[in-house]
This record gives structure tokens, sequence and C-alpha cells, in this order.
């Protein structure tokens, strides 16, 4: 027999399963893996430097830019901070829109991971059923910001402006006639809560097509079970959070440990997996998809009943309303040195912390009285995540650092910042 001889491989981060950015060094036996060596830093884009050189606002739309998955979970986390440091608190309307478009966002991240996932393993057809739904969500970011990504929409005090009364509709074009209009625009027809809850309705019927198409599907199922299994002892040493700590057997969720906003009002259970492999950390994810449905719900049920305001009636950190602006010399003069200087956040320190998607997403802020901020730290939880590569892949095959990769649900815009 010829000897065989261990040899280095590149895996990316040209390789369309590595997120554009990541390159894996990894040394290989034949076809097994010895050892698994991340490379990161291909995406830097100094977003916690950038931060201490801008009014603490104006840094609000670099958080959508972290994780450009769960845009709208990385500003709640740095808005809650400037919160903390400020001594204030949302109005109740505020914080149940937050937490409605937390768990909006939260299923958007979960289908674009369902979709890449499968995708990356070889389900073809995930990856468009997934884009289906997320189309629907992605045009209610885009009712309440003017944006379909980058939201910028959370604001120290509450938000940006209350949900629309319309929503936007399709228009008769040579791709679709009046009666292809007519039934796509259906559930467009009212305010913007009434086409989330249809969505609601719609959505627990998708989310059982997802399963019939991978839950028993064997091939699914030989390429994610006993694959990346991580015991609970491990998950916590080596600071899993979210889907990650949970597929592995330890029920922690910051929304029932330690609730913000309105979530301890929430009626939903913290699913749990337990193998701690790639299928546990999917069955967690597919049931998470549910249980946001069902905080959407009440949610909207509560927004009906309860109109309000949905910012504090502060003008040194919300700007007053464009009438009084026009009208009001005093207005104006808060509106210019708001949206110019800002406002000085009192000195000291503060971490707040959300579920993500992924985990948990913290912000770490030290203020020394300016109207910037003087450090600000993230806590991605990508970044534990990745740090973990070597250990779920050694012993494995190649194909499998795929699956692994997926299921990490990495997104690289945190992890380097």
């Amino acid at each position: 027999m010829a000897e065989f001889q261990n040899f280095t491989m590149n895996f990316g981060p040209q390789h369309p399963a590595a997120h554009g950015v990541l390159r894996l060094v990894l040394e290989m036996d034949g076809e097994v893996i010895q050892a698994a060596d991340p490379h990161i830093g291909l995406l830097h884009r100094a977003t916690e430097k950038l931060a201490e050189s801008k009014p603490f606002n104006q840094s609000i739309g670099y958080m959508d830019r972290l994780d450009y998955v769960s845009m709208m979970c990385n500003e709640h986390g740095y808005v809650l901070a400037i919160e903390k440091l400020l001594s204030i608190t949302p109005t109740v309307r505020a914080q149940y829109i937050r937490v409605m478009f937390d768990e909006i966002t939260r299923i958007l991240n979960h289908l674009l991971w369902l979709g890449t996932h499968g995708l990356d393993i070889g389900a073809m057809t995930m990856f468009l059923y997934c884009f289906r739904e997320r189309e629907d969500l992605m045009d209610c970011y885009e009712a309440v910001s003017g944006t379909r990504m980058h939201a910028t929409y959370y604001r120290p005090g509450g938000v940006y402006r209350d949900l629309p009364d319309t929503m936007p509709r399709y228009q008769p074009s040579k791709w679709h006639d009046e009666k292809d209009v007519a039934r796509m625009n259906a559930a467009r027809e009212g305010t913007m809560l009434d086409f989330i809850e249809d969505f609601t309705e719609r959505f627990p019927v998708r989310v059982d097509e997802y399963e019939t198409l991978l839950t028993d599907n064997r091939i699914w199922k030989q390429r994610t079970v006993n694959i990346g299994v991580v015991s609970p002892e491990r998950a916590m040493a080596l600071g899993f959070s979210g889907a990650m700590l949970r597929g592995s057997g330890i029920e922690w969720d910051l929304r029932k440990k330690q609730p913000y906003e309105v979530y301890a009002d929430m009626d939903f259970d913290i699913p749990v997996g337990i193998n701690g492999d790639c299928y546990a950390r999917y069955l967690v994810r597919i049931e998470e998809l549910r249980q946001s449905n069902r905080i959407i719900k009440q949610c909207v049920k509560w927004l009906r009943e309860n109109p309000g305001p949905v910012i504090l009636d502060d003008h040194k950190f919300a700007p007053p309303s464009r009438v009084e602006m026009k009208g009001n010399m005093e207005s104006l003069i808060h509106h210019f040195k708001l949206f110019t200087e800002g406002y000085n956040v009192p000195e000291g320190e503060a971490y707040a912390a959300v579920e993500h998607p992924k985990g948990e997403f913290g912000i770490y802020l030290v203020s020394d009285g300016a109207n910037k901020p003087y450090r600000l730290k993230i806590r991605a939880p990508g970044f534990a995540h990745l740090s973990s590569m070597h250990e779920m892949v050694e012993g494995h095959m190649l194909a499998d650092v795929v699956a692994v990769i997926g299921t990490q649900d990495i997104v690289f815009g945190e992890i380097d910042r």
C-alpha cells in the first residue's frame, strides 16, 4: 500500500457554502478532517470604532449592517444600552411594536437560514419556499421604515413612527394581469396589522410544508443526525447561546430568563433539543418559527386595542413632529440640535443583551458624558459559535463541514464587525 500523507486544504472564502468571507484551513487525512482553523476578518468594517466618532443616534444604522439578516434585533440591543444609560423607558406601544418586529425578524432570519442550509446540503426547493414567505415580511419592513433591509427603525425612547394604515399594493404589469394582481392584493386591502394577522394565519401551514420536505427525509437525516454533536457541558463552556445552546438541551432564553420590553407578558414556549447535533438544532429553529408566530399574534391583538404614542414626548431625545418644527421656533432648535449634535449621555457603562435569532447579542457601552460613545463593544453570538468549528468537525468528513457551517447559522458582518 502507498503511504497516505495528510494534506492542507483551503475551504473558502470563495466556496459557495463559506458565506463569501470565511477561510477555513482544513488538515485532511484523505476525506477525514483532522483539524479546522477558521480565518476571519475578511469583512472587517470597524463598526465599533466608527461608533466612537458619531453621535449616538447616527450609529443605529450601523447596527443593521452587523448581522444583515437580523436587522432590527441588532438595533434593539444598541438602543436598549442607550436607554439604560439615559434611564428612560419607551412607551408601552413602542415596546409591543419592538417585540413584534423582533419576532418578525426572527422568522426572517430562520427562513433564510433554512433556505441556505437546505441549499448547502442539496435541498434546492427549500430555498424557493422560504423566500416566498420572506417577501411578505420584507414588505412589512419596507412599510414602516422605507427600506427592505437596513431599517434604522428603533430609536432611544421608542420607534421612528407608528404602523401605517395601508400596505403597498401590486400593480398590473406584463407579468401579472388584473386577476393575478387582485389575488396578490387580497391581504393588502386593510391596515398593516391586518396584513400581519393574515400572515400569521397562513404561516403555520407553510412551516408544515417545510417539515414535510425535510423532517423525515432520509437524505436530510443522513446529512444532519449525529453530525457536529456538542454536549450540554461543552456548549456552555464554549459560550454558545440561542438555538446552538438549546439544541444541546439547555433551556436558556433571555426572553424568559431575563425578560426585556413586554416579553414577560407573552405566552410562548422555549424549544429544546436532545442530541445536540445538526438535526436537533434544525428542529429547535423550526419550532422557534411557530413560537414567534404565536408572539406576533399576541402583539397584533394588543396593538389593535391600544393606540397611543410610539416614542417619548421628550425633544431632548426624540425629534418634534414636522408640524411643530415648521411652526415653532423652539421645536426647530430642538430638531436642529438633535440631528447635528445629538444628546449627551450621562457618564457610566451599560450592558444590554437581547435574544437575537442567532443567540445572545450584547452591546457594552461606555459613556464619558459626551454626545458620542467613549467605547462600544459588540458581543456577537456567531463569534463563539465559529470558534468551536474545530471541535465540531474533527473526525467528520469534508462534506460535513458544510452541514456544520449551516447549523451554526453564521453571518460574518457581526463576527468581523
